[in-house]
């Protein structure tokens, strides 16, 4: 069997550089306290399978796959996961759970694994064969017997085209789901969001290109000779999910800040300071301070609210926050957020003008990602639920009248 030399030029870097960030980046979301979210552990599984079909387009650009033909095609068998999974990370960072019914996303995917097993387990001289076809024609073929009939669906001639359609769908559901999401936050798509609205609108964005890349190289090259190109764009894709999460932590950080403390907030301890570089003066005033800018601003509405960044707009440091917080009002900073969104939820429920929004929608409205820390949260302080809270004024009302 005829080799080639290896091929080292700027697209093998930047593929086989993409890759390792990709393995990096999806471990890194699948493992730990990250692992917690939902969202973080579809986008850990996505990037691990965009990385298993880069890794191989790598090796056959280099023609490193001369040395591993054990490899030729593998990556085939993640490529109707990859719109699902995307799909599932947008679904689940919007609305902290998966579609209804979604392992029927999966079916095809599964479908697509049996098949490919009758080309993937197969001696190494046709696999040899097969990597000539898509990379290099123009080398002679070698003689070569199958263990298996190839490909008993004879759907494997239309890959490309059912790539791209997969690929394709998912992405517009990717969109819509977005594009509703904001619809229903009041909020300008293109505008300053909230940190889950923002991530999935983002990374959806550098997304949507990817099926219009496939059928622009896939209509101008033979076989899979323009694959590169595809790999290099998913190794931007890559590069770009980690700046934004290295812009802020608020991707990981969401499920941790939304909903653990707002569960357990009443059971911490209220830790008093002893020691503060704050006069009673001082504290009166931070605190008049504080209430000003909740009554008015409401920044609790903002579901990426932290202790720092009230503070900040406080002109106060977060440990003297913190020191307020605790020892003027006997709270937390979750403890906080949480009375005031709460009591702004109770005003839209007995609104009867509004009474048509669904309660998860106001979950969102008054600053809660998380329908369930709403619902927890409510009962916490309301000994109702929301449902019941709403019945109960709507029934009073109509009592009255």
């Amino acid at each position: 069997m005829q080799t080639l030399p290896l091929r080292l030029d700027l697209f093998t870097i930047l593929i086989f550089l993409g890759v390792a960030q990709g393995l990096f980046l999806g471990v890194f979301f699948l493992t730990g306290q990250r692992r917690a979210s939902l969202a973080n552990r579809c986008l850990g599984c996505y990037l691990l399978s965009v990385s298993a079909i880069m890794l191989e387009i790598g090796l056959e650009y280099s023609n490193y796959m001369f040395q591993t033909l054990a490899l030729v095609d593998y990556g085939e068998l993640f490529n109707f996961v990859l719109g699902p999974l995307f799909y599932f990370f947008v679904f689940a960072k919007l609305n902290r759970r998966l579609p209804r019914h979604w392992g029927w996303h999966l079916l095809p995917g599964a479908i697509w694994a049996i098949n490919a097993m009758t080309w993937i387990f197969q001696p190494i001289e046709f696999k040899y064969n097969s990597y000539l076809h898509a990379f290099h024609p123009e080398l002679p073929y070698v003689t070569a017997q199958e263990y298996l009939p190839e490909d008993f669906t004879n759907l494997r001639g239309y890959i490309n085209q059912m790539t791209l359609i997969s690929c394709l769908v998912y992405t517009v559901l990717s969109v819509l789901e977005v594009w509703d999401a904001f619809r229903k936050a009041d909020l300008p798509l293109l505008g300053k969001a909230p940190a889950a609205l923002a991530m999935a609108r983002n990374v959806a964005a550098f997304t949507m290109v990817f099926p219009l890349l496939i059928g622009v190289i896939k209509a101008s090259y033979q076989e899979d000779m323009g694959d590169h190109f595809l790999a290099a764009y998913l190794t931007v894709t890559i590069y770009a999910t980690t700046l934004l999460v290295m812009r802020g932590s608020n991707v990981l950080q969401e499920e941790v800040e939304e909903t653990a403390p707002d569960e357990q907030s009443s059971e911490e301890p209220r830790k008093k300071y002893e020691k503060s570089s704050l006069s009673d003066e001082q504290e009166e005033a931070l605190l008049a301070r504080l209430n000003q800018v909740m009554d008015t601003e409401k920044p609790y509405l903002e579901s990426d609210l932290s202790l720092p960044k009230l503070a900040q707009r406080l002109n106060t440091s977060p440990h003297h926050l913190s020191q307020i917080l605790n020892d003027r009002l006997g709270q937390n900073f979750f403890d906080l957020l949480a009375t005031h969104r709460i009591a702004e939820a109770q005003i839209m429920l007995n609104n009867p003008a509004i009474k048509h929004l669904k309660i998860d929608e106001i979950a969102e409205r008054v600053g809660y990602n998380s329908p369930s820390a709403f619902h927890t949260a409510f009962k916490r302080i309301t000994n109702l639920t929301p449902a019941q809270f709403r019945a109960d004024r709507m029934g009073r009302k109509l009592y009255r009248q």
